[in-house]
């Protein structure tokens, strides 16, 4: 770009100075236009060179992914370079006994932990938005509450009907102790993913406890008051601390178990069949 500007310019003074010379009885009238010259045709091409230039700067090679930056998500600008291999060393909190249904506020405890933000399950766990809906069934039709309203069911026992949470009550209460620091990936592609966890941050997110795509058996239609949920009662969340070629690795609050691996193309058919919902925080 450089080197076109250079001949540009050249270019025009070399016009100035042949107007000077054929023109010698006019100096002034040529010196002026020449002047113009010079100067919307240096500019033109000045300009074009800056644009060349930036379009050239912002064209990243494939393993790096700008991060979102959002009113909604909170996150922060940034290029970070997607690593091949990740292992984040997150806290890992078990469910059981006192949580029989509570793996997505145990989960959460583990994500705000690696956050730097220390709370107990338990304390989650009561302060986690509720749908009060009872579990009825009326003419073959399963009625109960809507996961993405608040918990639905009994957390402490499987004494009583219950399921769980998904992503939306999760956020909301997170973002009492990480305010304006939550980030929402739901409905992203799983490679997005990929951005927090190279970062350093875990993911939490909302899979199936057998780490695969299920079959349609497994689901059941619920009525709500905001209409029909699809449900699976293997419904299940986790905190995604790393992965590779092969394999996803997890905190598992079901087994307590600190960076459990699955095949990795398994766990994201059943992320992406339980609706792809995922949180992370930023810096």
């Amino acid at each position: 770009m450089e080197t076109l500007q250079f001949i540009s310019i050249a270019c025009a003074v070399g016009v100035f100075i042949f107007l000077f010379v054929k023109f010698k009885r006019q100096t002034f009238i040529s010196g002026f236009f020449s002047f113009i010259a010079i100067i919307v045709f240096g500019a033109t091409i000045y300009f074009y060179g800056i644009d060349r230039t930036y379009s050239e700067k912002t064209e990243e090679a494939p393993q790096y992914i700008k991060a979102a930056n959002s009113t909604e998500q909170k996150e922060k600008t940034a290029i970070i370079k997607i690593e091949n291999k990740v292992l984040i060393d997150a806290p890992v909190i078990k469910q059981f006994p006192e949580l029989p249904r509570g793996c997505e506020v145990t989960t959460l405890a583990m994500l705000l932990g690696s956050a730097g933000v220390e709370v107990d399950k338990m304390t989650l766990a009561e302060e986690i938005k509720r749908d009060p809906t009872p579990r009825t069934i009326n003419n073959g039709e399963i009625h109960f509450g809507n996961p993405h309203k608040g918990f639905v069911g009994n957390m402490y026992t499987f004494n009583e009907p219950g399921l769980g949470v998904y992503h939306e009550p999760i956020l909301e209460l997170a973002e009492n102790y990480l305010p304006k620091k939550m980030v929402n990936l739901s409905g992203q592609s799983f490679d997005e993913l990929k951005i927090p966890i190279s970062d350093g941050r875990p993911v939490w997110v909302i899979i199936n406890s057998q780490y695969r795509e299920l079959e349609d058996s497994y689901f059941q239609i619920w009525h709500t008051k905001d209409g029909k949920v699809r449900i699976t009662m293997k419904e299940h969340s986790v905190l995604i601390t790393g992965y590779d070629d092969q394999f996803v690795y997890f905190n598992d609050p079901l087994t307590g178990k600190k960076n459990k691996k699955a095949p990795i193309k398994d766990f994201e058919k059943s992320w992406v069949q339980m609706g792809s919902q995922a949180l992370t925080y930023s810096y």
